[in-house]
């Protein structure tokens, strides 16, 4: 993976990672660490570009914070960045003098998981493959996904690890839970509007009742949105170039994406209401 997702607690965790303060000095080096941020794009935020110099688990809490509040593409590519040369120089192994701890490690793995990332015990990289899940570990997962898309991260418009992409799987999960199978032939808004209706969700095909809740329409409105978007989406593709048709826009497919989160958000915080 080329691109992990960041929140504070992977800060945290992967400034672990390079802290050699209270210990023997330890790879990867400064120099690795700027060859990463030279890499992501970040070195103009570098606080070592000038100035006194910070020791290296600092200067990359402090790059990671401004990135995750300013250009969240390029935290996530430095922070796998990081752990790959972390896994390069031994970090992951108990036998290498760069070895970064068990603790150290275990303490990653559990801040990526809940994101959608597996990290082994070498320092691999995988997504949660979101088939294998049910329930509320399914939920978790998605919600992953579903904050990456709220940041218009266009990656998250896919939900890896399966063939559908993220309002799909969000809608299929729904149905799952609350009606205990779906119809896996459905057309997209079939199956949107199934999970609509099992959240006690309005859709366009439910005439307006005199005296309905000013929700129902904005309800109306997101499931016409989300299937606007689910025709905007590259049917060509195989899940690894852009997922969108070639002549949207950048800021389109930001848009995009952020109404996926959005909507996707709302479905799960429906279904845990109807199913605590």
């Amino acid at each position: 993976m080329d691109r992990i997702p960041v929140n504070d607690t992977i800060i945290y965790s992967l400034a672990r990672l390079v802290d050699d303060a209270q210990k023997d000095r330890r790879d990867p080096s400064h120099s690795d660490i700027e060859f990463q941020l030279n890499r992501a794009a970040l070195h103009r935020v570098d606080p070592n570009k000038d100035g006194s110099p910070v020791g290296k688990a600092k200067r990359l809490r402090t790059v990671l914070n401004w990135a995750i509040e300013n250009e969240i593409a390029k935290a996530e590519k430095l922070a796998a960045g990081i752990i790959s040369s972390v896994k390069s120089c031994g970090g992951f192994r108990n036998s290498s003098p760069n070895f970064v701890g068990a603790d150290a490690i275990a303490d990653l793995s559990a801040a990526l998981r809940p994101e959608g990332v597996v990290l082994g015990e070498d320092g691999s990289m995988s997504p949660v493959a979101l088939d294998s899940l049910s329930g509320r570990n399914l939920s978790q997962a998605l919600r992953g996904y579903v904050n990456r898309a709220k940041k218009g991260i266009e990656d998250a418009a896919l939900a890896v690890g399966t063939s559908k992409d993220l309002m799909e799987a969000v809608a299929a999960h729904v149905i799952q839970e609350l009606w205990g199978s779906y119809p896996s032939t459905a057309n997209f808004p079939s199956l949107l509007g199934q999970a609509f209706i099992a959240l006690e969700m309005a859709t366009p095909e439910q005439i307006p009742a005199q005296g309905e809740h000013q929700r129902c329409r904005m309800e109306r409105s997101l499931y016409e949105t989300a299937c606007s978007i689910n025709n905007l989406r590259n049917k060509q593709g195989t899940g690894h170039g852009r997922p969108w048709v070639p002549d949207l826009r950048p800021a389109e497919a930001k848009a995009a994406v952020e109404f996926i989160g959005t909507i996707s958000e709302l479905m799960l915080d429906n279904l845990e209401r109807k199913k605590p």
